[in-house]
């Protein structure tokens, strides 16, 4: 650590620095993850990155002292004795800002910095006395966002086939003038055409298989026939990724097509789940004391970004995403809507909403940019025709099959009950907050419809049943109470004598798991009961949604558009709360009788560090895809599944069978390009012989001795989280030291988009991280030179796994090939991380002997694969680092010495 004080700057051991922090107020740069590694996580002060938040609330900055340095037009820091001195200038600079003659963000300062003076806001004292009082009143927050309008229905798309030249003079638009031919791109572009033509016939998509090696350029190969599709059929084409990362490019890219911002702004939406977006509501409660202490502070930083914020997305939009991680626990998923409590157009905020906003938006837009779980979700549910995607482009589709996994699974569990009993019933006891139940959400229609004031008391009186606070304490001390949290009780039971059976150690802290066969006449008559008290709650919830429905048909006077809207809302969330319930009582019904072919269910304790968190049951598709082909592909009229790695390092048998083809009555078209890149001369694979297996401590001097090799730019990938702890604690210090920072997941206080971000930012940086990281990552040029993975990514051998390595035997022969398929996909994944432009170049490095030569397929022929021990590896990925040190006939030369960029 580094203090600056009276014009000089010095070097703190940390009991010093801890002291210092302690006794006087300092200027700091993100106090959590400083605390963190001083060992006082207490540790508070003046963080710049709150000021920054509160002057520019909706900018965009890389967290480090670079990179608010870079933001604000200041000299980077050269070492890290520069960095004290540049914080002291980074606080002035953005200080100035609140007395400038220009400053984008003032309106709303003013007021927002006397609130934030009440709430003894470090800052405070000295940012408040800077803004000068406005001449008249601001304009409180929920009177400066626009109101969305409603518009006429879309017509449907007319039908129309693409002209392949159109196509192609369209890529040419969107590349601009002058830029390299690529012939695989314009391949792929008029490949992809073709899926936009009528289909056939019904439940006959035309659906097209493609797989295009990293560097073709397949965004904007689809993006061409997608944008001129929409533009010429007046429809409507849904984008679909996996990751957040993917969403942000899109949603840049497409400035290409819409360079006007108002434009692009109608014609191009990023679409999410409810979840994501910022609820007024909750935010308004937060303001008026429902927040206190830090997590007050923070609902009036994200206050302040609201009021400019483009789309009002909290997860992966323009909130900063270090910003919530600011005040450690801080409550920030209360100013979202998670629990599916809308009370839609009776809310006050109804018209202003962010969510409600980008659903409208999306009806009428050209281009919706959603991720996988919506598309999904949205076709399942049988919403509105306007939320019907029927053409689509599944990007990432590598992911599509655990995307329907976790999309159509059903669990019941403890947590998952409360909840709904939450949204049933509402507030109970002491507890606090915005909850409501359906009798307060639905108040009016109780008064009027005497049937479904009934209908709400029996829902209210059967959800008296569920779980309630407390539940796991009760479980876990064998006094459960009400029949679900009896069959809660059972299945921990169960899950325990099974652990002590198999030999599996129920004492060491993990989560505990067992298949739902043979079960005991316990569980069985748990199950029965609380069959029972399901479906009496069922009854009400579905008598409720016909007495809605009745009322919207046979309005009466006091039935205006705001109440019907807000009917319009119940509707559909009492739809998949039936749904669910209906889930669980299909999961329930197996319990004690015949075999599901089609599903998997198990029993789960789940832990974590040692401690219980929840207990479920749970069911799965033993093939999610049949799921999907039925809900989204067969009503699709054309459908693209593409990816870099969509065949993951094996067959296209591997393809069709995680796409859900298979299911479709058409076969799929397919369609191959192989990368441009020259992976011979850019990447090498070194597998290294001499680390043993479950040897921490010489796991984590590979893993510092390689970074330092190659002076960081390393992306290290561990398939469990307790070992990647352990080399970060064993490592980080002595990287520090130095000057090589490392950073990693499920240790750091930040997001994984941040830990990217900063990662990208600085080429000496180095990153830790498990499965996010493994394909979710786009990190380009010198930053990301080296990937290291601890060992083969072997599959856990968990209950749903072993279930389909079993039924894989039948159309692959042995459960082994299935494992082999899944690891060469995982494998192909990570070294796509490594490779992102003509100009990079790498090492992928694997630290396990046991790396079978089957499963080296994975890699891009023509790469280098060697066996050595560790020191030669070293000697080999110095070379990315000292590219001086290498004469022009060595095959693995640094793009910089041969003078490319």
């Amino acid at each position: 650590m580094w203090l600056r004080e009276g014009g000089e700057t010095r070097g703190l051991a940390k009991g010093e620095a801890v002291g210092r922090a302690a006794e006087t107020p300092v200027l700091m740069l993100n106090a959590p993850l400083a605390g963190q590694r001083l060992g006082y996580p207490d540790i508070n002060g003046l963080d710049l990155l709150e000021l920054w938040a509160f002057v520019h609330p909706a900018r965009f900055v890389v967290p480090t002292a670079k990179g608010l340095a870079e933001a604000l037009g200041l000299d980077a820091p050269a070492t890290e004795a520069d960095i004290p001195a540049l914080i002291h200038a980074i606080a002035e600079r953005l200080l100035s800002r609140l007395d400038a003659p220009v400053w984008a963000e003032r309106e709303g300062a003013w007021t927002a910095a006397q609130s934030l003076a009440r709430l003894r806001w470090p800052w405070a004292p000295v940012v408040a006395p800077r803004i000068a009082m406005p001449d008249q009143a601001e304009r409180w927050l929920f009177s400066k966002l626009p109101e969305w309008e409603d518009v006429a229905p879309r017509p449907a798309p007319r039908t129309i086939s693409l002209d392949g030249d159109a196509v192609l003079a369209q890529l040419d638009r969107l590349t601009g003038q002058g830029a390299e031919a690529r012939p695989g791109q314009r391949a792929y572009a008029e490949q992809a055409a073709a899926s936009f033509a009528p289909r056939a016939a019904r439940d006959q998509p035309n659906m097209l298989l493609a797989e295009a090696g990293t560097g073709i350029g397949k965004t904007l190969g689809y993006l061409a026939p997608a944008s001129l599709w929409a533009a010429e059929a007046g429809g409507a084409v849904w984008i679909s990724t996996y990751t957040k990362a993917l969403q942000r490019q899109l949603d840049r890219e497409t400035i290409r097509l819409f360079p006007d911002a108002e434009t692009r702004k109608r014609r191009v939406v990023v679409r999410k789940g409810r979840e994501n977006y910022l609820c007024l509501l909750n935010l308004e409660d937060a303001l008026q004391g429902g927040f206190a202490g830090r997590a007050a502070v923070l609902a009036q930083l994200v206050a302040r970004w609201a009021a400019y914020s483009k789309d009002g997305d909290m997860v992966g939009g323009d909130l900063p995403g270090w910003l919530p991680t600011l005040f450690r626990r801080n409550g920030s998923t209360a100013l979202t809507d998670r629990r599916g409590e809308c009370i839609y157009a009776g809310c006050p905020h109804y018209r202003k909403c962010f969510i409600e906003r980008a659903s409208r938006a999306s009806a009428q837009a050209d281009i919706i940019i959603a991720n996988h779980a919506l598309v999904m979700i949205n076709a399942a549910r049988g919403r509105e025709a306007a939320s019907q995607p029927t053409r689509i482009v599944f990007d990432e589709g590598h992911h599509l099959f655990d995307a329907a996994d976790s999309t159509f699974a059903a669990l019941l569990s403890g947590q998952e009950a409360i909840e709904l009993r939450r949204w049933v019933i509402g507030p109970e006891g002491t507890s606090r907050g915005r909850r409501r139940g359906l009798a307060a959400r639905l108040s009016d229609v109780a008064s009027y419809d005497a049937e479904g004031a009934l209908a709400i008391q029996a829902a209210r009186d059967a959800a008296q049943a569920l779980p309630s606070d407390e539940w796991l304490k009760r479980v876990v001390s064998g006094d459960p109470f009400g029949p679900i949290e009896v069959l809660l009780a059972a299945v921990r039971g169960t899950v325990y004598a099974r652990a002590a059976e198999s030999g599996k150690d129920a004492d060491a802290g993990y989560g505990l798991e067992t298949e739902l066969a043979e079960p005991d006449g316990a569980l069985v008559d748990a199950a029965q009961a609380a069959v029972t008290a399901l479906d009496t709650l069922l009854r009400p919830l579905l008598h409720l949604g016909k007495r809605l429905q009745t009322l919207l048909e046979d309005a009466p006077d006091w039935l205006d558009a705001q109440a019907r809207a807000r009917i319009d809302g119940a509707i559909a969330s009492l739809g998949w709360r039936c749904d669910l319930v209906a889930a669980w009582l299909a999961l329930l019904s197996r319990i004690g009788g015949p075999a599901d072919a089609d599903h998997v269910d198990w029993l789960a304790v789940e832990r974590f560090e040692g401690r219980e968190y929840d207990i479920g049951i749970h069911r799965r598709w033993l093939d999610p895809t049949k799921p999907l082909a039925e809900a989204v592909l067969k009503p699709a009229h054309g459908v693209i599944v593409t990816s870099a790695t969509l065949k993951g390092g094996g067959g296209w048998d591997m393809a069709e069978a995680r796409s859900g083809t298979l299911h479709l009555s058409r076969p799929a078209a397919r369609f191959e390009v192989d990368s441009p890149f020259d992976y011979q001369a850019q990447a090498q694979v070194l597998i290294v012989t001499d680390i043993r297996r479950g040897d921490i401590a010489a796991l984590s001097g590979a893993y510092a001795r390689l970074i330092e090799a190659t002076q960081g730019g390393t992306l290290g990938l561990f398939t469990a989280i307790r070992r990647l702890r352990a080399v970060h604690a064993r490592i980080a210090d002595r990287l520090a030291r130095g000057g090589l920072p490392l950073y990693a997941q499920h240790v750091d206080p930040m997001d994984t988009g941040t830990l990217v971000d900063i990662f990208r930012d600085d080429p000496h940086a180095s990153l830790l991280g498990t499965d996010a990281l493994r394909d979710g990552v786009d990190v380009p040029g010198d930053s990301l030179r080296l990937v290291v993975m601890e060992g083969v990514p072997w599959p856990k051998p968990t209950v749903l796994h072993s279930a389909r390595r079993l039924a894989a035997t039948q159309t692959m022969g042995t459960g082994s090939a299935y494992d082999d398929a899944l690891i060469r996909a995982r494998l192909a994944q990570a070294f796509g991380r490594l490779i992102r432009r003509a100009s990079d170049r790498g090492c992928f490095v694997i630290l396990s002997a046991a790396m079978p030569s089957r499963l080296l397929s994975a890699f891009p022929p023509g790469v280098a694969i060697q066996r050595v021990t560790l020191d030669e590896a070293i000697i080999a990925v110095s070379r990315l680092s000292v590219p001086e040190a290498l004469g022009e006939t060595d095959p693995f030369v640094h793009h910089k010495a041969t003078g490319a960029s």
